[in-house]
């Protein structure tokens, strides 16, 4: 694209670390958090980012999340770019620059955020505030919209999504964090991949309990409640859910094919021939290959008895389910009854999430978008998937049928690793990538 605001690494760099150093961490316990902090970069913003405070509307809704308007030429179906600005907790043991730094050490960021995702909202402020001093204005209005909460799962995205249907907003194209550029994902296929997350599994904690009369653990009952829990769990491990790749994964598979050696060619582009024996392959490697094609279970919580001498009157554990394209909660608690079978063990369901709509996997909005990415990385396979965590993007399906979930950055494995993690860092040059790719979205797009 001709006329293209020059991008300022350093400088975005130094920004980004200013505000890693705000300790914006959420916590499911509200009580827990210091709004301070909160407050303090929402402060910060129109100091680092003038043009684009003078120029746009903000709104903080539900209390700290915040929604930037800016005003089109004309009447259409807006951009939304998203971020969240909160992160999850970290002290400084095992980290190799102190957590809340922001130093900028070997080429890098440093800090909780500089991935997930105080650097996607770096990006987006960076590419407008280039794009208000060039003089730009988008053909249609473009909204920057930062949840406060979302490790949390909580209640500032599906506030700005409300206040966007209060106003009759319904998105042309809505972006969110999610896949990025990776390579080494398929054996043998050197290229690549820009993985473009067009839904998400849905996000589930189920509760399993078991009461008995407790007691001195020198008399134990037979099949008491910690027996009986670790037999249902047990259960559940034995018999995970049925596995199958939905169209996504499919459209994934077709796009990767040619790329791939002859082996793996032959078994992606032929589907309708391998699909069991790659879904076999699939389901027994478990991990990332396992959780692709199946509802996945993970036991997370334990709970028994406070004393190493007393039986537990009440025994939990917390699943943690993430619920694959096509399925519900309801479904997922139906076949948990049916594998455990014991009447004895209670289900409750703790969070509810069932899985996003699917996003169009083509079309003008997802066009704009691989357009934009083939311009930053040429050599990259653009591919849809399905994102295996959960994001804020899920409540945006109530406006949009066209809600994608992709990180504008190349990120090693190492880095993609980081994130909930020590040594959270983002490479200034992928920064960099990250605002130009901003730019270029918002002139095509916007």
């Amino acid at each position: 694209m001709n006329n293209m605001p020059r991008v300022d690494p350093d400088g975005a760099a130094r920004r980004l670390s200013a505000l890693i150093r705000k300790r914006t961490v959420s916590s499911r316990d509200e009580s827990a958090i210091d709004w301070t902090e909160f407050e303090a970069f929402r402060e910060l913003l129109p100091e680092l980012y003038p043009e684009t405070h003078r120029a746009l509307e903000r709104t903080v809704v539900g209390g700290h999340a915040m929604l930037y308007r800016w005003k089109g030429r004309a009447t259409g179906e807006p951009l939304v770019l998203m971020a969240h600005y909160d992160v999850v907790p970290a002290n400084d043991e095992g980290w190799e620059r102190p957590a809340f730094s922001g130093d900028l050490h070997e080429g890098a960021v440093w800090g909780r955020g500089s991935i997930d995702t105080k650097c996607t909202l770096v990006c987006a402020f960076e590419a407008v505030e280039a794009l208000l001093k060039a003089g730009f204005t988008p053909e249609r209005d473009v909204y920057l919209s930062f949840g406060h909460d979302e490790e949390t799962g909580g209640r500032g995205a599906p506030a700005i999504v409300a206040h966007l249907e209060s106003l009759g907003v319904k998105p042309g194209l809505v972006l969110d964090e999610g896949g990025a550029v990776v390579s080494g994902v398929f054996p043998g296929v050197e290229r690549p991949l820009a993985m473009v997350g067009v839904a998400e599994k849905g996000v589930t904690d189920i509760e399993l309990s078991v009461r008995s009369r407790g007691g001195h653990s020198s008399t134990p009952p037979r099949k008491g409640a910690a027996w009986r829990l670790a037999r249902a769990i047990t259960r559940l491990e034995a018999r995970p859910f049925p596995a199958s790749f939905p169209a996504a994964t499919r459209v994934m598979f077709s796009r990767i094919a040619p790329h791939a050696p002859v082996g793996l060619r032959l078994v992606l582009g032929n589907l309708w021939l391998f699909e069991p024996l790659l879904l076999l392959v699939f389901g027994r490697a478990g991990g990332e290959l396992g959780a692709m094609c199946r509802t996945t279970t993970a036991v997370t919580m334990l709970q028994g008895s406070d004393a190493a001498n007393v039986l537990p009157a009440v025994a939990k554990a917390v699943v943690n389910v993430r619920v694959a394209i096509g399925q519900s909660v309801d479904g997922v608690v139906e076949r948990m009854k049916a594998v455990i079978r014991d009447p004895l063990v209670e289900l409750r369901v703790l969070l509810p999430g069932d899985p996003s709509p699917v996003s169009e996997l083509s079309g003008p909005r997802f066009d704009a978008l691989s357009a934009t990415i083939a311009e930053l990385y040429p050599d990259a396979v653009v591919a849809p998937y399905v994102v295996m965590g959960g994001t804020d993007a899920r409540h945006y399906a109530r406006v949009s049928s066209t809600v994608y979930r992709f990180s504008p950055f190349e990120l090693s494995k190492a880095e993609r690793a980081s994130m909930h993690a020590v040594n959270e860092r983002l490479p200034v040059a992928s920064l960099a990538k990250g605002v130009e790719f901003y730019l270029r979205l918002i002139r095509r797009a916007g």
